[in-house]
């Protein structure tokens, strides 16, 4: 005799501890008619991480083609499967069935369609959420326990969950929860924990002092900064403590990685190019071409185009021979070499790496050494630059997973 999962409806429970974007595309998508969805959040209101991301402007997604697109992670060879699964498309139409339509800016970045507040996007998605009966329960802080001993809030006991799921963040941005306090009882799971380590970042440089005294707070517009194996174009503004903007926190991997290989006495290489539109031979044949009445910084300024902010920053870095050299000056324009020596502190990143190997999970983010028990989110080791790709990914292993287990729940309940 067969018993199709259509007659049998014994639901399954699934406990998500978290409220971050991946817990939410998941709870969201799960299917009601076969799982009993909790949801256990610390905070007395979920994502709010979620809610700080929409205070620059919510960029929920990026718009250039998937192949690109994979290759903004590390390892992108994980979320291509994660990305081609759930894509930027995938998740502007999901946006878009829950009342939340997309627009996509100059950048390429795709935002709310304005005047929608990130206040609202949360609560088009606690709608669906009520309308699955997920259950939100928050105050509750998980300290390790097995959920099928909890109790909730209200003191009536909490249902069996035969389904685990964790979306515990990071450890950057403590107000808001993720402080990792959570990789403990992992270790007492025997799971490997790796140390988290800030990204997408300012990055520290030691400035000389006549050149903060002109151009600090001030943007570098329109030029790309570039490491060993990776180039990006955008800006970045020159602080006290060094460099941040997303030209330079798209490069954290690498610069992390240089970081670290010298952790006596830590640096980091970078060259900016201060004008990436011109190429080197056309630079210098400009450069040659200045009138001898013509004063060098006013040149750079006129015909250039360069800003007062770019041309301290090159003063700043060159000498007055190698300033009046056209060949040298050219150099320096498209090269010039900057050394940065630290990361901003954790606490001050957009994102993390670190928390959980990727090689703990399989492929469906189940934990090889703790059975129906998952982690997805920034709690596991991956990085991703700021532009989208952070939520995106997060969005994309929360439906990836409620994708796994509706198929493997419809596999499961098939008897014969």
């Amino acid at each position: 005799m067969k018993i199709s999962s259509s007659t049998l409806k014994i639901q399954k429970h699934v406990a998500i501890i978290g409220s971050g974007p991946s817990a939410l595309l998941l709870a969201a998508t799960l299917d009601p008619e076969n799982f009993q969805v909790t949801i256990y959040e610390k905070n007395q209101a979920p994502a709010r991480k979620l809610l700080l991301a929409g205070q620059g402007g919510f960029n929920l997604t990026h718009s250039e083609p998937i192949d690109q697109f994979i290759k903004r992670y590390t390892p992108s060879a994980f979320f291509k499967k994660l990305i081609t699964g759930f894509s930027n498309t995938d998740l502007q139409t999901w946006l878009h069935s829950i009342g939340i339509p997309t627009f996509t800016g100059t950048s390429k970045r795709v935002f709310p369609q304005k005047g929608i507040k990130p206040i609202a996007v949360l609560n088009a998605i606690l709608s669906q959420l009520k309308e699955k009966n997920v259950q939100l329960i928050t105050g509750y802080n998980w300290q390790g326990e097995e959920l099928s001993a909890v109790e909730n809030p209200a003191g009536s006991e909490s249902p069996s969950a035969v389904i685990t799921v964790f979306a515990l963040g990071g450890s950057s941005r403590k107000t808001t929860g993720t402080d990792g306090s959570w990789t403990k009882h992992f270790i007492q799971k025997g799971i490997t924990i790796l140390p988290f380590q800030p990204s997408n970042c300012a990055c520290q440089v030691q400035w000389p002092k006549n050149l903060l005294q002109t151009a600090e707070g001030q943007a570098l517009k329109n030029i790309s900064i570039k490491t060993l194996n990776t180039k990006k174009e955008g800006e970045v503004v020159i602080t006290k403590f060094g460099l941040e903007g997303s030209a330079i926190y798209a490069l954290s991997p690498d610069i992390r990685q240089q970081l670290l290989a010298s952790p006596d006495s830590p640096s980091a290489q970078i060259h900016i190019d201060l004008k990436p539109s011109l190429s080197h031979a056309k630079l210098l044949q400009t450069l040659n071409a200045k009138p001898p009445s013509d004063n060098i910084t006013h040149f750079l300024s006129s015909t250039l185009n360069l800003s007062k902010t770019h041309i301290a920053l090159l003063k700043a870095f060159t000498n007055k021979e190698d300033f009046l050299n056209p060949e040298q000056l050219a150099n320096k324009i498209k090269e010039l070499p900057l050394t940065l020596t630290g990361m901003a502190p954790i606490d001050e990143a957009i994102s993390t790496v670190g928390g959980i190997p990727l090689n703990e999970v399989d492929e469906n983010f189940q934990l090889k050494k703790w059975p129906c028990h998952y982690a997805i989110g920034e709690m596991l080791d991956w990085d991703a630059p700021t532009g989208g790709y952070l939520l995106q990914a997060c969005f994309s292993m929360g439906f990836m997973l409620a994708d796994h287990l509706n198929k493997k729940y419809l596999t499961n309940t098939r008897m014969s």
